[in-house]
């Protein structure tokens, strides 16, 4: 007789079932409307196959199409229905990695020659037969020399090359309809569970993301459940490439990049405004809560990587110069030099918390591959702060962190998600160190009440981490914030203050930043806004447009009015048609047009058009002056996005 489990359902009931059931067999008891509708079970914590064995006590939670994790694992099974596809219609095509990505997935393929959009359709066509065909995903534990046969026999010298790297015994296989793939899983039950997908587009990539590398062809699409979440994500795409942040930041002089700095923008004037805008708020928000500022150098040498770890863990993303036999490399990251700010003289006890901001220039080496407008550059402005703090002081400054975070993103109408990241499997310093800063980082979010998901082995390779995500106007997730707790860089680097008792302790360090970058944040503001920015963030505030030539006089007197109050405003004398003027003014999203003529000169008036409004009607200037100087002051939204 089988011995007797227990299953703990999300509202705390318990069940028992005999050791070995399976998901399925848990969805079926519960109910048969929860057996036919789910999809993957989770089983304390970790995502499992509804058909594998559970063989103790355990936490579980059903998931259906209503789970957004659920949706990750329809794409990764949909990932590899197209990959069958693929090398049925194209023999001798290579696979390599298939993962789910945010709204649906890609697979990398080694081919003879490019996809067309032509190939496209073929495949869909193909696919379409295979998930009729209801084949379930079924899941095998093998030995890896098995594994390693098998693939060396399909000639699939990259899963050969993935095995290399593997140092368990024994690795997972999935098939469907004959066709295996080397997986961790988990995938749904059967093909028939996905009712609607698209293949969005062909692009080229390299093995492993390295240019040094095979050139390889990634095939991305997406899949649901229902046609309806299709088509809203079919939607969603089509307005996310009328908001796309390269597209409107050429429009609107923001920002260029040009071959001669690869992954490096070149900031235009307007586009300096918004980063002077931003910064001028940031810094506000800091002299407020306490922080002071600091600026450390670009160049060290690589002595300070080497003692941080960030050589041994992050060599490969920085960028290394040789003077002699020095060897220096261009920061990457703020937090090294940090500790020199720190330490430039003793501390007491009292001192503390001491708050560093810093806007500093940083600089990775990523591949260009990898490079995509500014959501991924090589030199980038981060807002940069790392705390030194008592060890008692940690709940109090990481909720303050949390606070100043949440006041920052209200302005622009963000409402942040909370994620709690653990020890990665490569992490640095002393695991009891590590399980000392988790405790710790989990009870200042606990005392919150704040409602957070875990991250599990996802924090920074020194401390854990609180990852902060809010969602811009079309639903999409941004990791923007970050708060990390950190042991491990005040041991390796010595830091100490003088306790009350005149004995050496060593302070805690947290890490913060609140956009990430400049340049991402900037990049998820102008899709957010679709570059119809807040008055008081954007590069034009208002334009004044004289009716004719006898109106400029007086259109001079506004435009000077509003420059002595500090508003950034353009003259618009040109001698083009009035409605050219307007659409020009609306093409450039300025906030407000000002049109004056001769009843406005009469009575030191001007006429107001708001950008995608229209006409507000005649007003005295000052009245406009005192308005447009509050909404700028309170920094309103526009709700214009």
């Amino acid at each position: 007789m089988k011995e007797e489990i227990k299953i703990t359902l999300p509202d705390g009931t318990i069940i028992k079932h005999s050791n070995g059931v399976t998901g399925n067999e848990v969805a079926s008891a519960i109910g048969a409307g929860l057996a036919k509708a789910a999809l993957s079970i989770k089983v304390n914590g970790e995502l499992y196959d509804l058909s594998r064995p559970i063989l103790e006590d355990a936490k579980i939670e059903i998931l259906t199409d209503k789970s957004e994790e659920s949706k990750t694992i329809i794409w990764h099974s949909t990932s590899h229905i197209m990959a069958q596809a693929v090398q049925e219609l194209f023999p001798g095509t290579k696979v390599t990695l298939g993962p789910p990505i945010a709204d649906g997935f890609y697979y990398d393929f080694d081919t003879e020659k490019p996809f067309t959009t032509d190939d496209l359709e073929k495949i869909e066509t193909r696919m379409a037969e295979i998930i009729s065909g209801d084949h379930e995903f079924t899941r095998e534990t093998i030995q890896r020399d098995d594994a390693i046969r098998m693939f060396k026999e399909k000639g699939e010298e990259y899963k050969l090359e993935i095995l290399s790297e593997i140092e368990d015994e024994t690795v997972s296989i999935y098939t469907q309809n004959d066709w295996t793939d080397l997986c961790r899983g988990p995938h749904i039950p059967s093909t028939s569970k996905i009712k609607s997908f698209k293949l969005l587009k062909i692009a080229g990539s390299y093995w492993r993301g390295d240019e040094k590398r095979q050139q390889l062809q990634r095939i991305y699409g997406t899949s649901y459940s229902n046609e309806k979440e299709l088509e809203q994500h079919l939607n969603r795409l089509k307005e996310a490439k009328l908001r796309d942040h390269r597209k409107i930041g050429k429009e609107l002089e923001l920002f260029a990049f040009h071959d001669i700095a690869p992954g490096s923008p070149f900031w235009l004037p307007n586009g300096m405004i918004l980063i002077r805008e931003l910064e001028k708020y940031l810094r506000e928000k800091l002299d407020e809560a306490g922080y002071v500022e600091a600026s450390t150098p670009m160049l060290v040498k690589k002595s300070l990587w080497e003692k941080s770890g960030h050589w041994d863990y992050y060599r490969d993303n920085m960028f290394v110069v040789e003077d002699g036999e020095e060897v220096y490399a261009l920061k990457p990251m703020n937090c090294p030099e940090s500790t020199y700010i720190y330490a430039a003289k003793t501390r007491s006890y009292r001192d503390l918390p001491i708050r560093i901001a810093e806007i500093g220039r940083l600089h990775r080496n990523e591949v260009s591959g990898a490079l995509g407008g500014l959501f991924r550059v090589r030199q980038f402005t981060m807002d940069d702060a790392h705390l030194f703090l008592l060890p008692s002081q940690i709940t109090e400054e990481v909720n303050g962190c949390m606070k100043l975070i949440s006041d920052f993103y209200s302005i622009f109408g963000f409402e942040p998600k909370y994620y709690f990241a653990t020890k990665p499997d490569k992490a640095l310093g002393d695991p009891e160190l590590w399980d000392k800063a988790e405790v710790a980082l989990k009870a200042a979010l606990d005392t919150q009440n704040i409602d957070y998901k875990l991250n599990e082995k996802d924090g920074a390779f020194y401390g854990p981490k609180i990852d902060i995500q809010v969602k811009d106007a079309l639903g999409r997730s941004w990791q923007l914030a970050t708060i990390q707790l950190d042991f491990v860089l005040p041991e390796r680097f010595g830091l100490n203050y003088i306790d009350e008792n005149d004995k050496k302790q060593r302070p805690v360090m947290i890490h913060r930043a609140i956009f990430g970058s400049f340049e991402r944040f900037i990049g998820v503001l102008i899709e957010h806004f679709t570059g119809n920015f807040p008055t008081w963030l954007a590069p034009v505030q208002v334009v004044v447009i004289p009716i004719s030539e006898k109106h400029i006089k007086y259109a001079t007197k506004v435009y000077e009015s509003l420059i002595k109050t500090g508003v950034r405003v353009n003259l618009d004398s040109r001698s083009e048609k009035m409605g050219a003027k307007i659409r020009e003014s609306e093409t450039m999203k300025i906030p407000y047009m000002l049109v004056v003529g001769e009843k406005e000169t009469e009575n030191s008036s001007v006429s107001v058009r708001k950008h995608l409004t229209g006409d507000q009607g005649q007003k005295p200037l000052e009245e406009f002056i005192k308005e447009i100087k509050e909404e700028i002051t309170e920094r309103r939204l526009n709700n214009l996005n």
